[in-house]
């Protein structure tokens, strides 16, 4: 079996594209979503619209739930806008996605922890960055879960690692929102690629390719000019860096 794992796409249109285009070139047997698909104010309705061609198993990340869920006045602007870029009907399906999936027998796919979309499963802050959790807290965050191969997302931090009784947890990172570095605070810096992973089991062994693509960068800021999203500004200057 060989699964390519997304995740945290969050609307960015032309990274997911890119991302199909390098697995194009790739030979694998089933691709899934874990989670926040199209909130942050990029192409909201079109990201959906080209997921929806794909139907993917898909996982519910907490922004799904969050726009489900939400009113707009509870909303900030970024989330507004993409709140008004879709129907209720699309909302609605955001909102009943599956807060965990089963793929087989001894693979959990969840988008934060199997028990909480909003609480990170391979790291936690400290002095205001992301640094990884150690075994024991991963242990605790699993609870009682014993599949030897656990998918998440969430932190946007693109690694793996191994909790007790052999449990391997992969995050794929970002799609749409990578990180240059795991800083969840503060300024934002991010770099030109589109980030995924490629996990093969054959035989009881597992390998990981965890990938990255180049994005078209200056088309992405073209759009982002035009599109009258909140703070187009901002969001070029995060993406401007070395």
């Amino acid at each position: 079996m060989r699964l390519a794992i997304l995740s945290d796409i969050h609307g960015n249109l032309l990274a997911l594209e890119a991302v199909l285009a390098d697995l194009k070139t790739r030979s694998v047997d089933s691709t899934v979503n874990l989670g926040d698909c199209v909130t942050s104010p990029l192409w909201p309705r079109e990201t959906l619209e080209l997921l929806d061609t794909l139907d993917l198993p898909t996982v519910r990340g907490n922004h799904d739930r969050w726009i489900a869920e939400r009113t707009p006045p509870q909303m900030t602007k970024s989330m507004q806008f993409t709140f008004a870029s879709l129907s209720l009907e699309q909302i609605a399906r955001l909102g009943a996605l599956p807060s965990t999936l089963q793929l087989g027998h001894d693979v959990l796919a969840v988008h934060g922890t199997p028990e909480d979309d909003n609480e990170y499963l391979l790291e936690e802050i400290a002095d205001g960055r992301l640094a990884n959790a150690t075994r024991s807290t991963i242990d605790r965050r699993l609870g009682g879960r014993s599949d030897s191969l656990i998918l998440c997302g969430h932190s946007h931090y693109q690694h793996a690692a191994h909790g007790s009784a052999n449990r391997l947890v992969v995050n794929p990172g970002s799609v749409g929102l990578p990180f240059e570095q795991p800083v969840p605070r503060g300024p934002v810096r991010r770099p030109p690629w589109a980030e995924y992973a490629l996990v093969s089991v054959r035989q009881g062994r597992v390998s990981i390719d965890l990938r990255r693509t180049r994005i078209p960068i200056e088309a992405l800021f073209e759009s982002v000019a035009k599109s009258g999203m909140p703070y187009p500004e901002r969001w070029i200057r995060d993406w401007t860096c070395p």
